[in-house]
């Protein structure tokens, strides 16, 4: 579908740049591009007040996303040409360019219910264009969305009847939370899918000369909308994929006596299969595997490739088995029990070096134990109780008054493990690697155990002190 000729020409130079949605995407995107082009204005709006309120907080450590690097940016840019806002019709009608970087949970309800995207905010936030708009837009789809979206962003955008003209543009993220600054300054890839149309190409080179401002020109790549959309879905699910493959061949290893850490070293070393994502562990989190997963599942199903489906789901089953299978084995080594024993978790977050708790492996852990009703007290440097306690109520498989009594968070982890019977180390934090573990072992119950779902310590040493450590695939 053509929309029309947009009055923005080829060489045109974007001054004005709206975000809608200030969460784990938009705010350090637009905090980034608002640093490298300090003559372009960025305005990150969202509806929720308390979350504008902590981008805006005079105190720039206290902004709501915690990514190392990520409160400097913002004190460069903030007020000089990054803004942060609840007024979205305003920022919408003065921008030129409008990036949509808002949430698309997997739907828990109707059809496509535990697999496809739920997509009622992407809708809600092209209606809104819609109606405020008065001048031609370039609208960039920055939100993981499944392949075909931007088709019902046009239909909506173009039968307002008012006149304006639209292009739409497909620019997914690549980002890995605690290191997203990083990616950012320097990305593997800029993406950027568009219409082949003169009007969607001269959209296209719009956003390219954003980028250009600081990233490379052969790391800029340009393809058509479908491409484009459906690059991050498997992007992420190949990564999940690697990561599911290694966590099944850790089970092998604590079968047969093998290494799963000597076996992912001497795989890695073949050029054709490279070392990166084949760190065995309790499993991945994040926002983005499953739910990416479960869409290209989702996707498939509705084409009718059902073989596809089942072997990309596989993936998602692998996961779930790799953290059942942790909490079911603090409970048999110790003793067939956790009823009454206090199990110190060291993390929260889903890795280290984020805040960002969805999908955590710690919560479904956690979830298993309480179900034996033991006793989980948490460390964690950036997570909350009251997020620790959300994530649980959030399952619904308990009442909100059992997770208070069952969970709680400590302030320090040597209170936190102080008289456990065991420690279950659930977020790669480099931090825990430099703990004083004799004392921790000095205050434990006796035996004291040491679950480290990340492979994180040096077991050796922990041994030596008196522990009983058990790693993943070992």
């Amino acid at each position: 579908m053509v929309l029309g000729q947009l009055k923005i020409k080829i060489g045109m130079k974007i001054t004005k740049i709206c975000c809608i949605g200030a969460g784990y995407v938009g705010g350090p995107t637009m905090a980034v591009i608002a640093q490298k082009c300090p003559d372009i204005q960025v305005t990150v709006v969202d509806l929720n007040v308390d979350r504008i309120a902590k981008w805006n907080d005079p105190n720039v450590e206290n902004i709501p996303i915690y990514e190392p690097g990520l409160s400097a940016v913002v004190a460069e840019a903030r007020g000089r040409n990054l803004f942060f806002s609840t007024e979205v019709d305003q920022a919408i009608e003065e921008a030129e360019m409008i990036f949509i970087s808002v949430n698309t949970p997997t739907k828990t309800y109707g059809t496509g219910k535990g697999l496809a995207a739920d997509l009622k905010y992407i809708e809600l936030c092209a209606r809104q264009i819609a109606r405020v708009a008065k001048t031609d837009k370039i609208v960039v789809e920055k939100s993981t969305l499944p392949v075909r979206t931007a088709e019902a962003i046009k239909s909506i955008l173009h039968n307002t009847g008012n006149g304006v003209k639209y292009q739409i543009l497909s620019n997914p993220e690549f980002l890995a939370e605690g290191t997203a600054v990083e990616d950012l300054f320097a990305p593997d890839r800029v993406l950027i899918g568009g219409d082949a149309t003169p009007e969607g190409q001269q959209a296209i080179q719009a956003l390219v000369d954003v980028y250009a401002r600081w990233v490379p020109n052969e790391r800029i790549l340009t393809t058509n909308l479908w491409s484009s959309e459906l690059s991050k879905l498997v992007a992420n699910a190949f990564l999940a994929q690697r990561v599911s493959s290694i966590n099944s061949i850790s089970e092998l290893c604590e079968k047969t006596g093998a290494n799963v850490a000597e076996v992912a070293k001497a795989i890695g070393m073949d050029s054709r299969i490279g070392p990166k994502f084949l760190k065995s562990s309790v499993g991945f989190g994040g926002s983005c595997f499953q739910k990416d997963i479960l869409n290209l599942v989702y996707i498939a199903k509705s084409y009718g490739l059902h073989e596809v489906a089942d072997y990309w789901e596989q993936v998602i089953l692998m996961n779930d088995h790799q953290k059942r299978r942790f909490a079911k084995n603090i409970v048999t080594t110790l003793y067939n029990t956790v009823a009454d024993k206090k199990i110190a978790f060291l993390g929260w977050a889903f890795k280290k070096d984020t805040n960002d708790t969805r999908e955590s492996a710690a919560i479904y852990v956690a979830d298993d134990l309480l179900n034996e009703h033991a006793n989980v007290v948490v460390y964690d440097p950036k997570v909350s109780e009251k997020q620790m306690l959300n994530d649980l109520d959030y399952l619904a498989t308990r009442s909100v008054s059992e997770n208070h009594r069952l969970l709680q968070a400590a302030s320090d982890p040597y209170a936190a493990c102080e008289g456990a019977h065991a420690i279950a180390v659930l977020t790669e934090w480099d931090e825990f690697k430099t703990y004083d573990w004799q004392r921790i072992y000095e205050k434990m119950n006796k035996p004291a155990f040491v679950f480290d779902g990340r492979n994180l310590l040096d077991g050796e040493q922990l041994t030596a002190l008196g522990f009983m450590y058990q790693t993943i695939g070992a």
